[in-house]
């Protein structure tokens, strides 16, 4: 049963989600069901004319149909141009020149609301994902969508959570009335670099405890590596001005957990093969789906050398990935580091 979205609670009237990967058509699917009629655009003409032929997204979610309510548009400034609320669900290593495609549109950005469901760091810049979009777009109204939310289990209807954040309240509100549902229940935040921050660098963390499952090893190790990774997305957080408790929500812990333990979660995945002894480049060209993670860890790793932070997880995770280090190696230094107090 679908929860009927009142006037009241519908702040938007119409939505467009920039992005037809798994977590995009996702949420697009999602919004038709609270009642909106929603444009949804991917970056290929072909492959949106084949979603819009037979309403499915067979390549990143197959088995889930696309309702009639969801518009499948190849035209990117048709699908944002009539929307007042644009839904950012682009792969951070690709957002940057999509960003650019969209200022190209002339279309004003400043009167809509823009929802970054977005997870990484900017290597180049080592922006988040919000300051790469006021960055080419303005000082627009801005919120952060994030949380423990594995792609399917949301478009199954499976009972789940995220937090809406936005330096504005009154935009985070408005944003949790549009998404929220009996089925996918929305906190507001006004931490946006604390939300960010824990929902980019879990993926890093995600790739360490995969490792370990590839590995063969067990709970007391995952637990160890989960609760140190939780250390570290706190310490780079309140160096970067982040709420320290907002890594205990669901927006850090919540989704660390989600993503280091679910056996559908990509970035999970990619780290067991790892451990199992694939080669990086062998496991990403047999992925359809992007494993955030793995381009994250460059700008995280970067951004700690440059505000002086520790993080010795997520540096042994960049030298798996692009010094082809043993895992086995990198857990042996990890394990005989000096030690200290928790």
């Amino acid at each position: 049963m679908t929860l009927t979205v009142t006037n009241m609670a519908k702040p938007f009237e119409k939505i467009a989600v920039i992005g037809d990967g798994g977590w995009g058509t996702t949420l697009a699917i999602h919004l038709a069901k609270n009642g909106f009629p929603v444009h949804l655009w991917g970056p290929f003409p072909h492959y949106v004319r084949q979603m819009s032929k037979n309403r499915y997204n067979a390549k990143f979610l197959p088995g889930v149909r696309i309702p009639k309510e969801v518009s499948l548009v190849e035209d990117l400034k048709e699908a944002v141009q009539a929307c007042d609320l644009i839904v950012f669900a682009i792969p951070s290593q690709y957002a940057p020149a999509v960003l650019k495609d969209l200022n190209k549109t002339k279309v004003n950005f400043s009167e809509k609301v823009f929802v970054s469901v977005t997870k990484g760091i900017d290597d180049a810049t080592l922006r988040r994902m919000s300051e790469l979009i006021t960055t080419e777009l303005g000082d627009i109204p801005l919120a952060v969508l994030s949380g423990p939310t594995i792609a399917v289990e949301v478009a199954k209807g499976i009972p789940s959570t995220a937090v809406a954040a936005s330096k504005d309240l009154k935009i985070a509100k408005r944003v949790q009335a549009a998404f929220n549902s009996e089925t996918f229940r929305i906190y507001t935040n006004t931490d946006v670099v604390g939300v960010e921050i824990g929902g980019s660098i879990k993926n890093i963390i995600a790739l360490a405890c995969g490792i370990c499952d590839g590995l063969g090893y067990g709970t007391n190790t995952k637990a160890a590596i989960l609760t140190r990774g939780l250390a570290e997305i706190s310490r780079l957080g309140k160096a970067l001005g982040a709420k320290p408790k907002t890594f205990s929500g669901l927006s850090g812990l919540g989704d660390l957990a989600t993503t280091c333990f679910s056996p559908r979660s990509r970035n999970r995945t990619v780290g067991e093969k790892l451990g199992k002894g694939q080669t990086i480049k062998s496991i990403l060209s047999s992925m359809k789906m992007v494993a955030e993670g793995v381009e994250t860890v460059k700008g995280v790793v970067k951004l700690s050398k440059k505000l002086n932070i520790d993080m010795p997880i997520s540096q042994e995770i960049y030298h798996i990935i692009y010094d082809n280090k043993k895992p086995l190696q990198a857990v042996t230094d990890l394990m005989t580091r000096k030690t200290k107090a928790e």
